[in-house]
């Protein structure tokens, strides 16, 4: 059964990340990875083409998506924009759609740093190893 993966480029690296993301995607399905790929327009990019940061068309296709990846939102061209049509807002308009409140990002947790009085073991437990 086919998933979709809806790439949302976004701003700034993000075309970039979600470009070569989308490499490993399709060099996944010659080895049996059953993904359709979509892409959509979130952020500055939204706004210069839509006049919005969250178009509702990228907002269906995040609600019908089975998995949604993110490249990045923002950047300096975007500051001077009213709150509501900065490319943040966008962002956090679809977490909210999707019952979303974290990123999870990949870290490492050096051991040298474990002990560190910044540190906390509770929260570090399992990633140290």
């Amino acid at each position: 059964m086919s998933k979709t993966i809806l790439l949302l480029p976004g701003d700034g690296v993000g075309p970039e990340i979600c470009r070569q993301a989308g490499k490993v995607l399709d060099a996944l399905r010659g080895y049996g990875l059953d993904v359709e790929l979509q892409t959509a327009l979130i952020g500055g990019a939204a706004f210069e083409a839509h006049g919005e940061p969250l178009p509702a068309g990228t907002l269906a296709a995040a609600q019908a998506a089975d998995a949604v990846l993110l490249g990045a939102v923002g950047g300096p061209a975007y500051d001077a924009l009213p709150r509501a049509q900065r490319p943040e807002t966008a962002l956090l308009q679809l977490r909210s759609a999707l019952g979303l409140f974290a990123n999870l990002r990949p870290a490492l947790l050096y051991q040298e740093l474990a002990t560190s009085p910044h540190s906390s073991r509770r929260s570090s437990a399992g990633w140290t190893s």
